[in-house]
């Protein structure tokens, strides 16, 4: 039995408390939710890491991460009355007396004498998810009785489809799936739940929202960090592990999902499952034919990087979703580190006229959904130029949150994650079966350009568009990458190299 009491103290317990997850994300969004009044009175933080410090100390130690937002200042009266409710306990999840500990600090700071909610957040190195889970168990600390117990899992959740559905089980021997919450940051981003309005709340586009109009699509990711100090990690996971697996394919599911009867979670999710097992599984040795992967140019200098390591910082690939929607339509995904823009878009190109009636050659009517950094909607069609012959030119309708908003901040994925999470509604986080569908969608691609008789990565610039490979991909379909949209443009469509 699960209880929402009013008076009833809901603790979140963050496991990992000292890393910059914390620092950087979860306080500050917390924080955040605190100041707009989205923090209930009773909820209560609890930090556990390894670092003996006092709570003090833990406390100063997250101004830190704060420092990143202009209007933060640690004297005001709100930052003192939300800190105040920060606890630290040291110790080591991999240790059953530290999780008892843990256990006795949390009912002390929790209400004397009433059953309390939880919310255990893994901001753990993955190794530790199964361990730290077990531990939970064997305390007691899953239980519910007239209260609720819910678990968050950062990515990545497995390293393949085995390594998945292995955690899975562990998962579900401690914690019901409704009990947990697997969180993909980019499902918080209010560009992609706008999608989900654009489509579902409106009548001008569902209609050609289909093989019947759309050419293709096109999702972009691009980030110009490299991988410096994260090597360690990245090494063993690659671009298809750290984003493929689940941030493109999340953003994939959002475009080609069918409506579902109400915005319910298990509902939404059914049908995000639905578009995962609708697309086209391929062989290790086709992986070649859809896919390309590169490395930038400096990789292997950068510290804790082992020499001649072949891991891509940079894949481009095609995949087809085998249903009566979008059947002939290629979905192209591509990501990399170290390029010349940080830019998240999701483009989707229509067919052009079966007829042009007008002597001149035109590009195709383009929808622009900007996930970062300028968030927005940007449609691209034809209209004459003025006075003159009959001429035509692109122009573009556009919406941007922060025009249309009155410049209001947009808040950081993490706000509405953490929030959704306290309430119980797990619509934007992804189910079980939904990871294991992508496992078995990125598997054979990653092994396929693994095997050792396979070509290494290309390589391209830092700074770049990435490599010249990449346009190869489309052209062989006859298509071309188009260029990014938004009010900066650095990425131009047939030229990313």
């Amino acid at each position: 039995m699960t209880s929402n009491s009013p008076d009833q103290t809901t603790t979140i317990v963050i496991f990992g408390a000292s890393g910059d997850l914390t620092r950087r994300k979860l306080i500050p969004s917390l924080c955040s939710l605190f100041g707009k009044g989205k923090l209930g009175p009773e909820v209560r933080i609890v930090g556990m890491a390894r670092g003996n410090l006092t709570d003090q100390e833990f406390r100063d130690s997250l101004v830190e991460g704060m420092d990143a937002f202009e209007e933060f200042n640690p004297t005001t009266d709100e930052w003192k009355e939300f800190v105040s409710r920060i606890s630290y306990y040291c110790g080591d999840v991999t240790s059953s007396d530290d999780m008892k500990g843990l256990e006795d600090t949390l009912l002390a700071v929790e209400t004397h004498g009433k059953p309390a909610n939880r919310l255990y957040y893994l901001a753990l190195a993955p190794s530790l998810y199964g361990t730290a889970i077990l531990n939970l168990g064997e305390s007691g600390m899953a239980r519910q009785v007239d209260c609720w117990r819910r678990l968050v899992v950062e990515k990545p959740f497995g390293t393949d489809l085995r390594s998945a559905q292995e955690l899975n089980q562990l998962v579900h021997s401690v914690f019901a799936e409704e009990q947990v919450f697997r969180i993909d940051h980019y499902l918080g981003k209010e560009t992609v739940q706008n999608l989900m309005v654009f489509r579902f709340a409106n009548t001008i586009f569902e209609p050609i929202w289909n093989r019947n109009y759309i050419d293709n699509v096109q999702i972009t990711v691009s980030e110009t960090v490299t991988v410096s100090d994260r090597a360690g990690y990245y090494d063993q996971a690659g671009v298809f592990r750290d984003m493929f697996q689940n941030h493109l394919l999340q953003l994939l599911t959002v475009v080609a999902m069918e409506p579902p009867s109400n915005f319910q979670a298990d509902l939404l999710r059914n049908e995000k499952v639905k578009v995962l097992n609708a697309v086209r599984r391929l062989l290790p040795e086709s992986a070649r034919q859809v896919a390309v992967h590169a490395q930038y140019n400096g990789y292997l200098d950068e510290p804790n990087v082992p020499a001649g390591s072949d891991t891509p910082t940079y894949a481009a690939i095609r995949l087809n979703v085998d249903n009566w929607r979008w059947q002939g339509v290629p979905f192209y995904l591509r990501s990399g580190k170290a390029l010349g823009e940080k830019r998240t878009e999701i483009a989707i190109q229509f067919q052009k006229p079966p007829h042009m009636m007008f002597h001149q050659e035109i590009g195709p009517n383009v929808l622009a959904i900007q996930v970062q950094p300028d968030e927005g909607l940007h449609l691209e069609f034809q209209a004459k130029s003025p006075d003159g012959k009959m001429e035509l030119r692109p122009v573009d309708l556009e919406f941007h949150y922060d025009d249309s908003f009155g410049g209001r901040a947009i808040p950081d994925a993490y706000e509405r994650l953490l929030l959704d999470a306290l309430s119980g509604d797990a619509s934007l986080f992804t189910r079980s079966d939904e990871i294991e569908e992508a496992w078995e969608i990125i598997d054979p691609i990653i092994q396929g350009l693994g095997v050792s008789s396979a070509p290494p990565p290309d390589g391209y610039a830092i700074g770049s568009n990435g490599p010249a490979a990449i346009n190869q991909l489309l052209s062989n379909d006859g298509r071309q990458w188009l260029r990014l949209h938004g009010r900066s443009q650095n990425l131009s469509h047939g030229n990313d190299s």
